[in-house]
């Protein structure tokens, strides 16, 4: 029983009090493992851009050891061809071979015959005589493949042909490879004797100028040609202007001179070799066979045969003058440069 009297128990009467305990050993350990990951991040970011930073100064470092390389590359080149450029000013592209020795001179005469080409009348006269001199040379052959071209030219080359067997007095044979025609002929028939192959072209014995008119379809067009001249023909074979009837004739006899020069020429030279039809005038070209059958050739033979049973000397030494290297690319500097002023300016047709 429970005594009425007694007091009650204080720590029973009392609320409980709140305690605060302690954060567990998990909650320690996982503020502990953030803490050190912060620490880990920022220390790998602090990495990355040193990294990157080292990455940078090296590909500079490098960049600029490849730019320093580049430029010693490029002066180096630059050095080289100059050197290139001032030996191949002194050289002109002769023969190599003992000329002391007896041999056959050969001289090339290709491509269209033109003042400043690589067979002009200053670079193959050049040439001859060079191959004239040499007392090694017994014998001096043209070796031609050329359609034609300027019969000034063509007429220059056969007068230095001529003049050049009388005062040295050694032969002169022209081997004609796959052409041989106009002003290359005109040139050929100052040799002593012609060789041909079988399938070569030899002839075209003429002379051309050619144009165009373009005053029927102007007149179409509407259009009106403003051409101021002083002298009645001054604006002669102008493409844009009609001709007249007294311009044609003039030309016309201008060609038929020019024609009769070369006749002359081809009959001087090939005498009574030569069988003349009403057609070797003509312009017309024939195949090396038939032009031996004609007269116009000699016989069919090609450099090594005529070195070897000709001339009797079968070391052949090649005399042809050429461009350097520098004159070449002056050359078509100075074309690419004026070529539209030329045709722009130029109003009178070559003769050929």
């Amino acid at each position: 029983m429970t005594d009425p009297n007694s007091t009650p128990d204080a720590s029973a009467a009392t609320e409980p009090a709140t305690v605060i305990e302690p954060k567990a050993p998990i909650e320690q350990a996982e503020s502990a493992s953030g803490a050190i990951k912060n620490k880990a991040s920022n220390a790998s970011e602090t990495n990355w851009e040193r990294s990157t930073l080292e990455k940078l100064a090296f590909s500079a470092l490098a960049e600029q050891k490849t730019a320093r390389r580049w430029r010693v590359f490029v002066r180096m080149a630059w050095l080289t061809f100059f050197v290139v450029m001032a030996w191949v000013l002194l050289y002109r592209g002769t023969a190599v071979n003992d000329k002391s020795l007896p041999h056959t001179a050969v001289v090339e005469i290709k491509g269209e015959i033109a003042s400043g080409g690589d067979a002009s009348a200053e670079l193959i006269v050049s040439a001859m005589r060079a191959a004239f001199e040499d007392d090694g040379a017994q014998a001096v052959v043209l070796l031609i493949n050329s359609p034609g071209g300027s019969p000034v030219q063509a007429g220059i080359i056969n007068d230095e042909i001529i003049r050049l067997k009388g005062k040295y007095k050694k032969p002169v044979y022209a081997v004609v490879e796959e052409t041989c025609a106009s002003a290359a002929y005109y040139i050929a028939v100052a040799a002593d004797k012609i060789y041909v192959d079988k399938a070569s072209i030899v002839g075209s014995i003429g002379v051309l100028m050619d144009g165009f008119g373009f005053t029927g379809i102007m007149d179409k067009l509407g259009i009106e040609r403003r051409l101021m001249t002083a002298g009645v023909n001054k604006g002669f074979m102008d493409p844009y202007s009609p001709q007249t009837e007294k311009q044609r004739e003039f030309a016309q006899a201008m060609l038929d001179q020019i024609h009769q020069q070369f006749i002359s020429v081809v009959k001087a030279g090939r005498g009574k070799r030569l069988k003349e039809t009403p057609e070797i005038f003509s312009g017309l070209f024939w195949t090396g066979q038939q032009a031996v059958e004609m007269g116009l050739a000699d016989q069919l033979g090609n450099l090594d045969f005529v070195a070897r049973e000709v001339v009797k000397a079968e070391d052949l030494i090649d005399y042809t003058r050429r461009d350097n290297v520098a004159e070449r690319l002056a050359k078509r500097f100075g074309a690419a440069m004026g070529e539209g002023a030329v045709k722009a300016l130029k109003s009178v047709p070559a003769v050929r």
